[in-house]
């Protein structure tokens, strides 16, 4: 084992090499297909060539013997500001605070700062890469501050530059979908005034009035949809005049079908209201911050529309609902045929998100399932399944080495690579632990 440690410190020094390689006796997990037990994989020019229990190869590529080890292709979290924010409390180190309801033409990508210090760690627990949100998430999985954040990116967690971490510009569009809030619940979500102390039910906003806000910021994004389609009429048609918006210009790709909208929404009422708007508009979409989709729960899974969730660690919405919903959600969803993955939606957290996947399983979701919502389920959602998700021959070489399971929190990953290359498993943790465990 001292070896194989050895060898995955040495592997980034050996240029020109440092994309091909092969990892023999190992145990290999597709996602999918079974697992092969004592199989190798090859990877040539960042790319696998191979998979299979006896691969011969004439190319000089170096070997690493994975005795006692598990392949695993890495791990994509579907959502978070990693690389936008350091320090939430801190607001110079935050980069999702844009003005304005609609900030469509915002990429998350170019903000990026790829020395952030929640990369290394959270690459330390096997996730290569992350759909970076330009928005606040509230923490919960739920957009706050702007209706439409802007366009999320698919980014490798390494690269000198944003541009070399790249996987996909534009990703998604962020939104929130609005909410009739009407403010004063203990948990956040609204509640019964019966069960609150009278000052607390003062504060609440009558329902009425909180519909008529609702429906008002409803209105606003049909508006927005309406000038886009405008917009892309007049520059199809050239006509005279014509002056290039770079808000509705962002629009486009969303009218075409070719940028999906990751839609905030938690409640059965708002995910209801997302899916027919959805269908009104003609546009696609992806559920992000599920909670409680009650009802449509089947719906979603006969439209075909997949399903982002959060962390389960969070408070219920509502102080009687039931202690496991949020445990229980992902074995719902995976026994109605809904597609899923799983998002950290947040940066210092984020690291553990292979940690919150495994929460479903004791509650009804299959391992496999919660194995694949870390993989190649969100690979498909997110349109990069020829490329990444799994271990097959021709994909993109983001792999991680383990010791064991890796949605278990006692095992490590001994090595990752990202598009072949091998990553530096250092981060400020193991630094500061070196360094300690070396005091006299």
């Amino acid at each position: 084992m001292k070896l194989v440690f050895a060898l995955a410190l040495a592997l980034p020094v050996l240029a020109g090499q440092n994309d091909s390689f092969l990892i023999r006796n190992a145990t290999v997990h597709p996602v999918s297909g079974p697992k092969l037990d004592n199989a190798s994989v090859l990877v040539i020019d960042g790319k696998i060539a191979e998979v299979g229990a006896k691969i011969a190869t004439k190319a000089k590529v170096r070997a690493i013997d994975g005795k006692g080890l598990h392949i695993f292709p890495g791990l994509i979290d579907s959502g978070s500001p990693i690389g936008l924010v350091e320090i939430a409390s801190v607001r110079e180190s935050s980069d999702t605070g844009e003005i304005g309801e609609f900030n469509p033409q915002i990429r998350a990508l170019i903000a990026v700062n790829p020395e952030s210090d929640h990369i290394p760690v959270t690459r330390a627990n096997g996730i290569t890469s992350v759909m970076v949100v330009p928005g606040s998430t509230g923490g919960r999985g739920g957009g706050s501050g702007s209706i439409i954040s802007g366009q999320a990116s698919l980014i490798h967690l390494n690269g000198w530059t944003w541009e070399q971490m790249e996987i996909r510009r534009g990703g998604a569009l962020q939104m929130t979908w609005p909410a009739i809030s009407s403010g004063g619940g203990r948990f956040g979500g609204g509640g019964d005034p019966d069960s609150m102390p009278a000052a607390m039910a003062a504060r609440r906003t009558p329902f009425s009035e909180a519909k008529r806000n609702q429906e008002a910021q409803v209105r606003k994004i049909q508006e927005l949809f309406e000038s886009a389609r405008r917009y892309q009429q007049a520059k199809t048609a050239s006509e005279p005049g014509f002056k290039p918006d770079l808000k509705l210009e962002a629009m486009i790709p969303v009218l075409e079908g070719k940028l999906p909208i990751m839609v905030f929404a938690a409640r059965e009422r708002e995910i209801r209201e997302a899916v027919q708007w959805a269908e009104k508009e003609k546009v696609k979409i992806v559920l992000a911050g599920v909670r409680r989709p009650g009802k449509m729960t089947e719906e979603l899974a006969k439209k075909n529309i997949p399903v982002i969730l959060s962390s389960p660690f969070t408070p219920p919405l509502e102080e009687d609902d039931p202690y496991d919903e949020p445990y229980s959600l992902p074995g719902a969803l995976h026994k109605a045929g809904v597609k899923f993955a799983f998002a950290s939606f947040g940066t210092q957290f984020a690291r553990n998100l292979p940690y919150e996947a495994s929460q479903g399983v004791p509650f009804g979701l299959p391992y496999d399932a919660a194995l694949r919502a870390l993989t190649l389920s969100a690979a498909e959602i997110w349109g990069i399944a020829d490329q990444y998700g799994s271990i097959q021959p021709g994909k993109t070489a983001d792999l991680i080495v383990t010791d064991g399971d890796p949605l278990e929190i006692q095992t490590q990953v001994k090595m990752m690579f990202i598009k072949g290359e091998a990553v530096d498993l250092e981060t400020k943790h193991t630094g500061l632990y070196k360094k300690y465990l070396a005091r006299p």
